[in-house]
């Protein structure tokens, strides 16, 4: 479901950045610290009333001296990485011109009306089975601006505070704090240091959560469904600035190759053109050291080697996931005795995601591709789903050339599902379910977290057109089996396909859009 590969044989080409953008860009972006097993998720809150009119950027350095966040240049023995909520720039004393210079995604905020029901949370007044019950934890609590009740409305600074016009959770975040070490005693001390720096300056950590990565004695990472995680992640690329360790161009891969501006700001994207972040213009920003805008006169370029991050917190209930693999093959095993001797639970639930528990893709005639083997099109391998189902996990996430209605076709929808890919960097938290899994009490799941520079196209059009979408690749009426609502997933077979009952397995317990800086733009922010 998330992260970089780090099942054996399973990883992307190691790919960095040259100088000077390596020191520029916040060490999260390129390697995620897999090397460090043990994190820590501090949401964190500004406690002062209102919007500092100065020194809203104090505790950062308060901060650094006991949390400093890495940058891309070489791998620290521990490591940190920050985001902002809008919310949380504002009240920091970010400048309203600058303010309203971000992406519209991220000025409103991911509990805003229309963004809630095409990420499947929300439908009216109503919360959708896919969150927990009750409604998510904690969110940034972006107040509605001036065009969100009227349409000709363009001030972003004009903020309405009624709680009745908008959606609020219990807990406000305004900024994400990562921290990364080998072990959970450490992990612990640091997250006191953290508190303790944080204190004076009404700065409180009001969610924390466990992070792990690591490796079960086959050197597999796995999510709590027990499948191997994160493979298969799009590798930027740019002349002279993604290289390998050895200073050379990573080329453009075929299959999974996507211009660096996907991921970064300030760098050509899909659509070439350069991918656009935030603007300021005062003296602040020459000091900090922000480039000059490539367009705009007077203006420093904040965005710069930035991003945007989103971040879900899920629930994951593996008892209710393996039970109903459990029912759906016994089920299929009564009704069919004779053809559906190889229908077991595993069976049921390799093809709800569309690989093997080891991450293997699933061909048809029982075969696989092997985990290390990702530069493959679905049209060859296996253009009816009969391996790996149309509507698995798996090829929701990432259709490739998958949906292409003819052979001619086929280049063109794999460049176009490579404009809408992600670059993630979650993991889990909470314990590891027992195996068989029993029901626990055992708050566990994923914090899903992906960059991309383009929130709409990107991560909101890969959760509304492929993962939540009913009529994905010729279905009917099914969505997402893995991460989706109740519902029916098809799985095609020969001479028959079955269809299977799913319930709910996931659930959102909280989630925001958040600004990912770059290293000068954080000494930007330090300074206000």
């Amino acid at each position: 479901m998330d992260q970089r590969p780090v099942s054996e044989g399973g990883r992307t080409p190691s790919w960095h950045l040259a100088a000077p953008d390596n020191a520029q860009t916040q060490g999260l972006v390129v390697s995620g610290f897999a090397a460090l097993p043990t994190g820590r998720a501090l949401f964190l809150e500004l406690g002062w009333k209102g919007v500092k009119k100065k020194g809203g950027g104090a505790w950062l350095e308060a901060l650094r001296k006991v949390a400093r966040v890495s940058d891309a240049e070489k791998p620290d023995p521990r490591a940190a990485a920050m985001g902002f909520t809008w919310s949380g720039l504002q009240k920091m004393g970010l400048n309203p011109n600058a303010l309203a210079s971000f992406d519209r995604p991220f000025k409103e905020g991911m509990f805003q009306e229309d963004r809630l029901r095409r990420l499947g949370d929300r439908r009216g007044d109503d919360w959708q089975g896919t969150v927990i019950p009750g409604g998510p934890k904690w969110s940034g609590n972006t107040p509605l601006d001036a065009a969100a009740t009227d349409d000709e409305a363009r001030a972003f600074d004009d903020r309405q505070e009624d709680p009745e016009q908008r959606v609020r959770t219990p807990l406000t975040v305004h900024a994400l704090l990562l921290l990364y070490c080998e072990h959970d005693e450490a992990a612990e001390a640091w997250c006191e240091q953290v508190s303790a720096a944080l204190a004076p300056f009404e700065v409180r950590v009001v969610h924390h959560l466990p992070l792990d990565l690591r490796l079960d004695p086959q050197g597999i990472a796995r999510e709590h469904f027990g499948f191997a995680d994160g493979i298969s992640q799009p590798i930027p690329f740019e002349p002279g600035t993604v290289v390998y360790r050895d200073g050379g161009d990573v080329p453009k891969d075929y299959w999974n190759g996507v211009p660096l501006g996907e991921v970064l700001m300030g760098h050509r994207n899909g659509h070439n053109e350069i991918a656009q972040g935030p603007v300021v213009a005062d003296g602040i920003g020459d000091t900090a050291g922000l480039p000059p805008h490539p367009k705009g006169v007077g203006f420093r370029d904040l965005g710069r080697n930035g991003s945007y991050m989103v971040v879900r917190e899920l629930k994951q209930d593996v008892y209710a996931f393996w039970e109903s693999m459990r029912a759906a093959a016994r089920h299929i095993r009564e009704r069919d005795p004779e053809g559906s001797a190889h229908v077991t639970t595993t069976w049921l639930a390799e093809r709800v995601v569309g690989r093997d528990t080891h991450g293997n893709l699933l061909c048809p005639m029982g075969g696989t591709i092997p985990v290390a083997d990702n530069d493959f099109g679905f049209w060859d391998r296996d253009r009816h789903g009969m391996g790996c189902p149309l509507g698995s996990h798996v090829r929701r996430a990432n259709p490739r050339d998958g949906l292409a209605p003819v052979e001619a076709d086929r280049q063109t929808l794999l460049d176009a599902a490579n404009n809408h890919r992600i670059l993630r960097r979650g993991r889990k938290y909470g314990r590891t379910i027992s195996v068989p899994p029993t029901p626990d009490d055992v708050d566990r799941g994923l914090l899903f977290i992906c960059l991309n520079t383009d929130i709409t196209r990107q991560f909101e059009f890969v959760q509304q057109t492929w993962v939540l979408n009913p009529n994905f690749a010729t279905l009917y009426d099914e969505t997402d089996p893995l991460i989706g609502p109740k519902g029916t997933m098809t799985i095609p077979e020969d001479p028959l396909r079955r269809i299977i009952d799913v319930e709910t397995f996931v659930q959102m317990a909280g989630g925001e859009y958040f600004f990912l800086p770059s290293m000068p733009a954080l000494d930007y922010l330090g300074a206000l």
